[in-house]
């Protein structure tokens, strides 16, 4: 029995391009390679915003159900994010 599976793609004409030039480069043997390094990447990067989503957001949202008046409106959020953007351009 197989343990992979052949697919065909297309990609963009730039995407393309960054394929080739990683077998080129000597990087990867193969476009499979490369396709499979992305596709691993891509599962890693789901894995890490479900674990943020498991063990901050909900962990933060039970917080404040717990204790409503440690809540901050989003509005004072907002201007904090707008005031440390404006702090960063002027610096």
């Amino acid at each position: 029995m197989r343990t992979t599976q052949q697919f065909s793609i297309t990609l963009p004409h730039d995407m393309a391009a960054v394929v080739e030039a990683k077998v080129k480069s000597g990087a990867y043997a193969s476009v499979s390679e490369v396709m499979r390094d992305g596709v691993c990447a891509l599962m890693e990067r789901e894995a890490a915003v479900e674990r943020w989503l498991r063990e901050e957001v909900v962990a933060g949202h039970n917080e404040y159900l717990a204790d409503p008046s440690k809540g901050v409106p989003g509005d004072a959020i907002l201007d904090r994010i707008k005031a440390r953007r404006r702090a960063e351009r002027g610096a």
